[in-house]
């Protein structure tokens, strides 16, 4: 199938095109070779003419009903608007569908977080566990976590994540309330499991479905709020944990057996309140609960076009069709995306360590279970701040893995003074200090999901490299929970050690991903410039090639 770029979408060069509305005037931006908006000079440009704008169109709307694309009927190339009235809408997916993936979300960091607050309270010792039982049922976890996050995105695709999502949800709730009764080793193992296996895919699920809804330049910034529900699930989860703690002794229960079980009953709540907030798409929101819809017919036309002009490939499957094995196997091959995986595999290892110990490591400084959950918050406060603003960044100066290299940077001399300073068992604050400001870093995943969307362009490689993306994330969490180990205690010099140079090694895998996309959009440049108009409009109609191994489109970085 050809992939044909349709006027004014960033895939390719083409023109600034202005349409006046009444008094304003809209203007859809046009893309340059590396992805960026051109500037508004339109004296410099010239115009498309009609008929190359219409047969993009027609090739378009040809791709859209051979998908059954469930928005196609919408698809508008003349249709207009103000940037008031984009703006209104904006606002208000961001009301409707951004603000429940953050609760949705908060419903996934409850359960598969509150193990560090559980252990503030003796759960180990309940369970007759030591520090590698501990580390092995993380992995164990994380490893399950890994294997379900393909198998989820291909069951979301083919049911629609509207579906599957509140499923999932509802489902890992049951096994976090179980997690009450566990008895031993075997059960802490086996309730570690089933979340993992539940709870995996949920992530690229949740990217799917705003996708849906946000163009790519939006995307990064609404999946900083996304991530910033983590740290604000810390905050709500850590005050839970001083109450529900305290309920120890309760009909004999130790506190952590009420944490799960109260915190499970949350997570089912939302779960099943879920099958009734997710619309399958913007088409899709009226139904026999919600008769009126979120949008009047012009606004539903103007959020699935916009969409389309950002991303004409988001029409070419519909939100039930299942990847096929070939697609799945194009996707997977799909070399062009390995930077990002091999960043997501490395770049949150060297905060892991500190962030899954830091209920014990506050513990053996001397601090009571209840002022240890407290002790969390400041951090998740600064995890916010910096998310925000490094993602505010990114968006502002449309640079990615620069600005996204901050990360490392932040935490590599917080993790040589973990390796080197001499205080860290006698100084209790000092140390607090020091790992608050570690965990304070600003976090860069929202920028490498966005970034891996929008270098996938289009549905199906989108989905497989969004699950792709992050079970390298889950793998390098794996390897994260065998770097601090028992006869390493108490001050984890050797592991410390081993951080220091993974994350050295990030900051070398950010800058050799920058060179490798430059150096190949370069050379597309070269090609395509070599064409004459005539062959860049017969390769634009006639090319089989699809997604990101197009000649006429251009690497984000």
């Amino acid at each position: 199938m050809s992939s044909q770029n349709f006027p004014n979408n960033k895939h390719a060069p083409t023109q600034r095109k202005n349409h006046v509305v009444g008094d304003s005037k809209l203007n859809y931006e046009a893309q340059t070779n590396f992805g960026d908006p051109m500037p508004a000079k339109s004296s410099s440009l010239t115009s498309v003419s009609d008929s190359d704008e219409e047969e993009v169109a027609e090739h378009w709307r040809k791709v859209y009903d051979a998908a059954q694309y469930e928005c196609r009927h919408l698809f508008d190339p003349e249709l207009t608007w103000t940037e008031e009235e984009e703006k209104k809408l904006v606002r208000r997916l961001d009301w409707r569908v951004c603000l429940w993936a953050c609760v949705m979300f908060f419903a996934l960091q409850v359960d598969r977080g509150n193990l560090v607050q559980a252990v503030s309270d003796n759960m180990l010792n309940d369970l007759r566990l030591n520090t590698n039982d501990y580390n092995f049922g993380n992995t164990i976890f994380l490893f399950s976590f890994l294997l379900a996050e393909l198998p989820s995105q291909l069951l979301s695709k083919k049911m629609g994540p509207d579906r599957w999502i509140p499923m999932q949800i509802t489902l890992w709730s049951i096994v976090a309330m179980s997690q009450s009764t566990i008895t031993n080793k075997s059960g802490f193992y086996a309730t570690r499991s089933i979340l993992g296996l539940l709870e995996g895919g949920f992530i690229a699920d949740i990217v799917l479905w705003l996708s849906y809804f946000y163009t790519s330049r939006e995307l990064p910034t609404r999946l900083s709020f996304f991530w910033t529900t983590l740290s604000v699930t810390t905050i709500v989860t850590s005050l839970l944990a001083f109450a529900l703690l305290h309920m120890r002794g309760v009909h004999g229960w130790a506190g952590w057996r009420w944490l799960f079980l109260i915190e499970g009953i949350i997570t089912l709540l939302l779960g099943l309140s879920s099958f009734f907030m997710m619309p399958a798409s913007a088409v899709q929101t009226k139904t026999w609960f919600r008769p009126k819809g979120w949008f009047t017919d012009r606004e539903v036309a103007i959020v699935v076009n916009r969409v389309l002009r950002d991303d004409p490939s988001k029409g070419d499957m519909h939100n039930r069709q299942a990847i096929t094995p070939r697609r799945l196997w194009e996707a997977a091959k799909d070399y062009d995306l390995w930077p990002l995986y091999a960043i997501g595999l490395i770049a949150y290892i060297p905060q892991a360590p500190p962030s899954t110990y830091i209920s014990l490591t506050l513990k053996s400084l001397g601090f009571s279970t209840f002022s240890t959950n407290l002790l969390t918050i400041p951090y998740s406060v600064g995890h916010i701040i910096t998310l925000l603003c490094i993602t505010a960044l990114s968006e502002r100066l449309n640079e990615r893995t620069l600005v996204s290299m901050i990360q490392p940077l932040w935490t590599l001399p917080c993790v040589i003074a973990l390796r080197f300073w001499p205080g860290a068992l006698t100084d209790a604050w000092g140390t607090f200090a020091l790992t608050t400001v570690l965990l304070s870093y600003p976090y860069c995943h929202a920028i490498l999901v966005g970034w891996t969307s929008k270098n996938s362009n289009n549905v199906g490689t989108r989905s497989v490299a969004a699950a792709l993306y992050n079970m390298a994330v889950q793998l390098g969490n794996i390897c994260s929970n065998f770097i601090y180990r028992t006869d390493d205690k108490p001050l984890y010099r050797r592991g410390n050690q081993n951080l220091i140079i993974v994350n050295v090694l990030v900051i070398v895998v950010f800058l050799l991903t920058k060179v490798y996309y430059v150096t190949k959009n370069r050379s597309r440049d070269r090609k395509w410039n070599a064409m004459t108009a005539e062959e860049q409009s017969a390769y634009k109609k006639d090319t089989k090639l699809t997604g990101s191994r197009r000649l006429d489109f251009r690497f984000a970085h």
